[in-house]
């Protein structure tokens, strides 16, 4: 799957909120087929789920965190503390992916992998989705939903855990997606 694939999961008029819960699903579900899978389908899945979390964090982190910072109240510290939850998935992201799905290791880093994005997300579900929701009207959630979209077709596809804040993204993130899209591509045997 690629970002821009990621990208185009939710209709088009769907608000920001809408999108990233919509995305929370199907990487629940990504979870569980992974676990559910083995060889080369399990490691289609992992993929799909390392690309789907690659996007959708880097989204959250150059759209979502700043209203979160000026807009939710004790923001600062909301986004801080996702950000730091965040920062350490993708260091776990990046070395599940070095290991591969066929190692020994996979499965029992892999599982604690799963239980703290799984509590990562609800955070977000409870702590900043709903003071985002209050602070902004409709029309400037669906206008959030579409930056969402348009971060997520130009973000990396693979965990890049030196990009720790919202600028290091911002300057980092179209080079590094450039060069994972060419990985991907590469990887697909796609001419």
């Amino acid at each position: 799957m690629s970002a821009g694939d990621i990208a185009d999961t939710v209709n088009d008029n769907a608000d920001a909120i809408d999108i990233l819960l919509a995305q929370h699903n199907q990487i629940k579900q990504l979870f569980s087929l992974v676990e559910s899978s083995e060889g080369e389908a399990q490691q289609r899945e992992f993929d799909h789920l390392r690309a789907l979390l690659a996007v959708h964090e880097t989204a959250e982190e150059e759209v979502l965190r700043p209203v979160t910072r000026s807009d939710v109240p004790n923001g600062d510290a909301v986004a801080d503390a996702r950000m730091e939850e965040e920062n350490e998935a993708k260091e776990v992201l990046a070395n599940l992916e070095k290991l591969g799905c066929s190692s020994s290791e996979f499965m029992p880093k892999f599982l604690e992998f799963k239980k703290s994005v799984l509590a990562h997300a609800e955070h977000e579900e409870h702590e900043e989705f709903p003071g985002i929701r209050a602070s902004k009207t409709p029309d400037e959630l669906k206008k959030m939903g579409k930056r969402i979209k348009m971060a997520e077709k130009m973000a990396p596809t693979h965990p890049h855990p030196s990009a720790k804040s919202t600028t290091a993204n911002y300057l980092a993130g179209p080079f590094a997606a450039m060069l994972d899209k060419v990985r991907d591509h590469m990887k697909s045997g796609k001419d």
